[in-house]
C-alpha cells in the first residue's frame, strides 16, 4: 500500500474500486488490490459491465449455455452481472467480517429504466439481493422523485442500499430522509438495524464538467476564476448536510438501536478536464466517515502522487457556500444545473443499460449452438 492511500484509510475514507469484470476477478487481480491498494469495496455500473461483457473476456462458457437454455436478453443479463457481483462479493466477505460489515460491499444496480417508477423499483431491488444472495451486497436506487420512497422500503425490508445519482443538497437530505424512515419502519417491524447499511453517492466531476461550460462561455476574469470550484463546493456542503443529520436527535434514537449512519459517497471522481490535477476529487475530499470510489485510473494516480495532508473538508463550509453564491451571482443557476444533471444521469444509464442489452445479444447471437 502507497503512503497517499494508506493516509487516506486513515483519515477514515474508505477507498472503493468503481469497476468489475470477471476476468478482474478469476485472475486474482481483485484480491490483489485489498493488499496493494487498501480497496475494501467495489461499484458497478451498467457502462462497466458493458465494457466487460462486449469484451468476451472471460463469459464464453457461461453466455453459450444460456444461449443453448434459449433465454431471453434480459434473463441473461442479469444471470451474467449477479454472478460476477456475487463472486466479488466472496472476494470481499473478509473485509465485510473485518469491518463488522461496514466495508467489503459490492454494488449492483436495478434496471435503470425503472428509475421513474416506485413499485417496479423495490420489485426489482428485492430481486437482485435474491440473486446475489450475499449480505455484503449493496443494492443501487437512483435518488430520483419515485427512487425516494423506493429506497424507505427497500431498507425496511431490510436491503442494503447504495443510493446513487445524487447532485443536489436539497436531493441529498432527502436522501439522508429516506434513509431514516426506512430504518425507523423497519425497527418498527423488530429488524436488526446494526445488519443495515447504505452509503449515499454524491456525483462529483459532473458538476464541474456541467458549470465550467457555463462558465466558459461567460468569458470573463471572475467567471474564469470560478472554473473547477463548483463541484468541490457542493460535496463539501453535502458532507456539511450530514453532519448536521448525524447530529440530529432522530439520528440519535436510531443509532441509540445499532443503526448504523448513510456515509457519504463520493462518487464520479475520474477528472474530466486535464487542466485540473487527476487526483481533485479525492485529495480535496478527503472526511472521516465518507467512501470515495474510484475508476482504476484515478486509484493509480493517487497511488503514484496523490498528497494527502488530513480532512480538508471540515472547516470549509462557508468557503464552500461562497462559491455557490458567486456562480448564481454570474446568472448561473445552482437549482437548473443540478436538475439538468439528475435527468441527464438517468437518460446516460438507460443509454449504457440499453448498450449492454445489446452486448448481450451479439454474445448470445455469437454463441449459440449451431443448428444443423
Amino acid at each position: 500500500m502507497t503512503d497517499a492511500l494508506t493516509r487516506l484509510s486513515q483519515e477514515g475514507v474508505a477507498i472503493w474500486l468503481d469497476d468489475l469484470s470477471r476476468r478482474r476477478i478469476s485472475s486474482g487481480a481483485l484480491g490483489e488490490l485489498l493488499d496493494a491498494r487498501s480497496v475494501v469495496g467495489v461499484t458497478t455500473n451498467p457502462a462497466i459491465f458493458q465494457k466487460a461483457i462486449s469484451a468476451g473476456d472471460g463469459y464464453e462458457r457461461q453466455v453459450h449455455e444460456l444461449a443453448t437454455r434459449r433465454v431471453t436478453v434480459e434473463e441473461a443479463l442479469r444471470m451474467i452481472t449477479t454472478a460476477d457481483v456475487r463472486d466479488a462479493c466472496d472476494v470481499l466477505r473478509p473485509v465485510y467480517e473485518e469491518t463488522g460489515g461496514l466495508d467489503g460491499r459490492v454494488s449492483i444496480e436495478v434496471d435503470p429504466r425503472l428509475a421513474h417508477d416506485t413499485e417496479a423499483t423495490i420489485a426489482e431491488a428485492k430481486q437482485l439481493a435474491w440473486l446475489v444472495e450475499r449480505p455484503n451486497v449493496l443494492i443501487k436506487i437512483p435518488a430520483t422523485r419515485a427512487g425516494l420512497p423506493a429506497i424507505t422500503a427497500t431498507i425496511a425490508q431490510g436491503i442494503s442500499v447504495n443510493v446513487t445519482l445524487i447532485f443536489s443538497l436539497e436531493r441529498y437530505r432527502e436522501v439522508m430522509d429516506a434513509y431514516l424512515t426506512g430504518l425507523e419502519q423497519a425497527a418498527a417491524k423488530g429488524l436488526d438495524l446494526g445488519r443495515i447499511h447504505s452509503v449515499a453517492s454524491f456525483f462529483v466531476s459532473r458538476v464541474d464538467t456541467e458549470i465550467d461550460k457555463r462558465l466558459d462561455s461567460l468569458g470573463t476574469g471572475q467567471a474564469k476564476a470560478l472554473r473547477g470550484k463548483a463541484a468541490v463546493a457542493n460535496a463539501r456542503l453535502a458532507y456539511q448536510a450530514f453532519e448536521e443529520v448525524t447530529g440530529s436527535d432522530r439520528w440519535q434514537a436510531l443509532s441509540a438501536q445499532g443503526a448504523n449512519a448513510q456515509r457519504p459517497l463520493w462518487a464520479s471522481t475520474g477528472v474530466k478536464d486535464p487542466a485540473y490535477p487527476d487526483t481533485l476529487y479525492v485529495t480535496e475530499l478527503v472526511a472521516p466517515g465518507t467512501v470515495n470510489t474510484m475508476p482504476e485510473a484515478t486509484l493509480e494516480a493517487v497511488a503514484d502522487h496523490g498528497e494527502v495532508t488530513g480532512d480538508t473538508v471540515k472547516g470549509t463550509y462557508e468557503e464552500s457556500r461562497r462559491v455557490l453564491d458567486d456562480l448564481e451571482a454570474l446568472g448561473i443557476s445552482y437549482e437548473e444545473v443540478v436538475n439538468l444533471l439528475e435527468e441527464e444521469g438517468v437518460e446516460k444509464f438507460e443509454s449504457a443499460w440499453n448498450d449492454l442489452l445489446g452486448s448481450t445479444r451479439a454474445e448470445l447471437e455469437r454463441l449459440a449452438p449451431k443448428e444443423g
